[in-house]
């Protein structure tokens, strides 16, 4: 059977291939197919970011960016949710590691290199600026309510919130995500488009017909499992490669929020280089967004349905590295102009974030 138009036959046989390796490591096989389980997973990431660039085709800006974010996060709370409650109390700390590593992430590595990337082939490129400062404060409220002021509660002991402060920050990040989502798909969509329409192929390319865009839909979702799913099966040999270079058990964390995010980085650095800086900016500072916005609500809903205590502050090195991320991320973007030198300074930034993350 023909594969239809923009859906190359190897994104459709990718998911099914990862799939079955999946399947294949619930089987105990031999640590040599891990080989073939790291091809599957690169393999799905790349069909999920070609599945992403046709929904968005079809949707419009700045629609096509939020399906991917939000699929990518819907999936990665599931994770963070199973491995709380297959683990039981001891992995009270596992929802603020990752939501702190994401937004490190996203805010440093995945901006950083689309603005160094940008910049070194076009020089200079521009934004909306309204956008993107709606993006960012409402990320630093999230980030710093969640991240930084329970380790400033007295009500609990340690960096935790009492039940009901817990219960009020969970609504509280529910309804600044959720009002940013209506500014950036209604109220203020405008904010959110491209200030110029890039010259180039792909923004005078015909959008698929809404029978691919579903089929582009379904097969994103499978993907973006399968990516997660991959993942996971691959954490024992991570876990074990990260002792086995005496790295700290933290590591494990970046390296699993690296592989989840990877799809949206690529779609954004591929965007970046594509000249439409302000797709890639929506995707990324969204994806930051719609991780912590989503996630802390639904792992307050586990602690507080089994009485664990959440523990989410993060301490005062992570403190200073989120804070001077917020702060460079907002002066770096707060022209609506970017050239390399911002994207060096967060990627400067990011390195320092993975190698003290090393070597603490």
């Amino acid at each position: 059977m023909k594969a239809p138009p923009l859906l190359p036959l190897w994104t459709i046989a990718t998911p099914i291939v990862a799939w079955l390796l999946f399947a294949g490591t619930l089987l105990g096989l031999p640590k040599a197919f891990l080989v073939l389980v790291v091809a599957g997973l690169i393999g799905s990431v790349l069909s999920a970011v070609h599945h992403a660039e046709v929904v968005a085709y079809r949707v419009g800006e700045p629609f096509g960016t939020l399906v991917l974010a939000v699929a990518v996060t819907v999936i990665e709370v599931a994770l963070i949710v199973s491995l709380m409650l297959a683990g039981g109390p001891e992995t009270t700390a596992l929802a603020r590691d990752t939501v702190f590593a994401a937004v490190m992430i996203i805010l440093t590595g995945m901006v950083g290199l689309c603005l160094l990337v940008g910049g070194a082939r076009f020089r200079e490129q521009s934004f909306g600026l309204h956008g993107v400062s709606a993006s960012l404060a409402t990320l630093a409220a999230i980030v710093v309510l969640t991240l930084v002021l329970p380790n400033y509660t007295v009500s609990s002991p340690g960096p935790a919130f009492t039940g009901g402060q817990l219960a009020f920050i969970a609504v509280v990040s529910l309804i600044l995500y959720g009002t940013f989502v209506f500014a950036q798909t209604v109220r203020h969509r405008d904010y959110f488009l491209p200030v110029e329409a890039p010259d180039n192929e792909a923004a005078h390319a015909e959008a698929p017909s809404n029978k691919v865009a579903a089929l582009s839909g379904l097969l994103l979702i499978a993907c973006l499992t399968v990516v997660v799913l991959l993942a996971k099966a691959l954490g024992p040999s991570i876990e074990a490669g990260v002792a086995a270079i005496g790295a700290p058990a933290a590591l494990v964390g970046v390296i699993i929020a690296g592989v989840v995010l990877f799809p949206e980085g690529l779609a954004a650095l591929r965007a970046a280089r594509a000249d439409r800086l302000q797709t890639s900016l929506n995707l990324a500072l969204g994806s930051a967004l719609a991780s912590i916005g989503l996630t802390i609500p639904a792992v307050a809903i586990v602690s507080l349905a089994t009485g664990w205590k959440l523990t989410l502050g993060i301490d005062i090195k992570s403190t200073v590295l989120l804070l001077l991320a917020l702060f460079v991320t907002a002066i770096s973007l707060g022209t609506g102009r970017t050239t390399v030198l911002q994207g060096t300074v967060l990627v400067v930034i990011f390195a320092t974030y993975l190698f003290t993350t090393i070597v603490p």
